[in-house]
């Protein structure tokens, strides 16, 4: 990948280094020197540089270990002229500590001498794709915050009112949060709002799917490696939670990781410490962590397939997250929220989704829950051609699903008061039973209670409706 890059700064105590780096650079950059820190400093002030490669020796001036360790105080100054500013910390080998140290106190990365020019490729290259990332990650997360708070603050649902109480009580502490839910459910979603309202909300959000990446690979990728701990680690890598200092980690399908990985959070999660995969050195990384899992942990627990400390570290303070068949009461907001969405990308101005839509959402399950609300509004949309969002862009078997009471076929007059009625009652019946065993999370005896029939007569009911209480829990 070429990288946009204009003018670089190179300050160091030795000429020799710095032709050495001028040397590994492209010939169409252009370079300004500084032998000193104040040197440096000033030409910092009266230039505004893509990436400035500063000497690990400059902080005293001399070339001995021993400086002192205020790191933050030696980056202050350039942040406090540019606070965007990427500087890439050039270090001798026996002072990579400190170079670590001054990364994690702000420095974009950190190369070693002697430089060479793949190295110094490979690290601008990836602090350049980091702040693109960011960029767009912040974009994304904003974008979503907003539409998930909106969905949350205007929920009709109790279930959801709950959640959002949930989080709000636990954003502002350093809490553990355990997310429980099915798949498509949102669990990103409150993850990110959850860091959205919390103190760290100004810091890195770093979202890890642990399901996605092979047992050999995610160790690396949540600690990182060291050059040659293993056939093809080529280059040092920073790991998630090396990155994520001082921000938030959502580690997402936490019942994938591996036993190795387990016992590397744990001395995380207990004294904030970690090793690089190859690494002998401790590295100290205050992140907050939000895990979720849509496997059974405790059942994994009992198996013996997770720790069981570990799962305990994870579960201070689990929000469990109802699925979209329990919330049917906001499934108008999110079509709205979903629409709008689509409105500002594709300017097609779909106003709203047709009523007989609307009535089979309310009466479909959900399998997919959020997510194939919204793929399937996506869908609908890319196919419509009118204002509203009519049946005829929707899946057929949507509308003619068995059990269901929504059809194509409207009522007509060839039908009889009786058949009308009959209808008519049978509707109103599936949907009251829907809201009492949703309220009440399928729990037979109080929901049959509230409606004044036995648990038995409810059983019927629910077998004529093609209902399972497992569908309410």
């Amino acid at each position: 990948m070429t990288i946009p890059v204009k003018k670089v700064l190179i300050a160091s105590i030795s000429s020799e280094d710095i032709k050495m780096v001028v040397q590994c650079l492209d010939s169409q950059i252009q370079t300004d020197v500084a032998y000193s820190y104040l040197e440096c400093l000033d030409a910092f002030a009266r230039c505004r540089y893509d990436f400035s490669f500063i000497d690990l020796r400059l902080i005293n001036g001399t070339g001995e270990p021993g400086i002192e360790k205020n790191y933050q105080a030696f980056l202050e100054p350039f942040y406090r002229i540019f606070p965007g500013a990427d500087l890439i910390i050039m270090s001798p080998q026996d002072r990579i500590r400190d170079a670590v140290y001054l990364v994690k106190a702000g420095a974009s990365d950190y190369l070693t001498y002697p430089v060479n020019p793949s190295e110094i490729a490979f690290i601008t290259e990836r602090v350049y794709e980091r702040n693109r990332e960011k960029i767009e990650l912040d974009y994304l997360r904003n974008r979503i915050a907003d539409d998930s708070a909106v969905v949350l603050e205007k929920s009709r649902s109790p279930l959801m009112r709950e959640v959002y109480n949930k989080i709000l009580s636990v954003a502002v502490t350093q809490t553990t949060v355990m997310l429980h839910g099915e798949t498509g459910t949102g669990k990103t979603m409150v993850a990110g709002l959850i860091h959205n309202h919390s103190t760290r909300k100004n810091r890195q959000f770093i979202n890890v799917h642990c399901g996605a990446m092979p047992d050999s690979l995610i160790e690396s990728e949540l600690f990182g490696h060291e050059k040659g701990a293993f056939t093809g680690a080529v280059k040092r890598k920073m790991g998630k939670f090396e990155i994520a200092d001082q921000g938030t980690i959502f580690l997402d399908e936490i019942g994938t990781i591996t036993p190795t990985v387990q016992i590397k959070l744990l001395k995380v999660m207990q004294d904030k410490t970690f090793q690089k995969v190859g690494g002998e050195m401790d590295i100290y990384s205050d992140v907050r962590i939000i895990a979720a899992a849509n496997d059974d942990l405790q059942g994994m627990v009992n198996k013996g397939e997770f720790r069981k400390d570990l799962y305990y570290r994870f579960n201070v303070f689990p929000i469990e997250i109802p699925p979209l068949r329990h919330r049917i009461e906001d499934i108008p907001i999110l079509c709205r929220t979903f629409v709008d969405k689509l409105n500002a990308q594709y300017q097609k101005g779909i106003t709203k989704l047709h009523p007989l839509v609307m009535d089979a959402f309310r009466e479909y399950l959900w399998p997919g829950n959020i997510r194939e609300l919204e793929n399937l509004i996506e869908r609908a949309y890319i196919l419509e051609n009118t204002e509203v969002l009519l049946p005829s862009s929707f899946p057929a078997e949507l509308f003619n699903k068995p059990g269901s009471d929504m059809t194509h076929t409207p009522l007509t007059i060839s039908m009889s008061i009786s058949e009308v009625r009959k209808k008519t009652v049978a509707n109103m019946e599936r949907r009251y039973l829907k809201e009492l065993l949703t309220f009440y999370k399928g729990r037979m005896n109080i929901s049959a209670e509230k409606a004044g029939i036995t648990p038995r007569q409810l059983h019927k009911l629910m077998k004529k409706y093609q209902f399972s209480k497992n569908d309410f829990k």
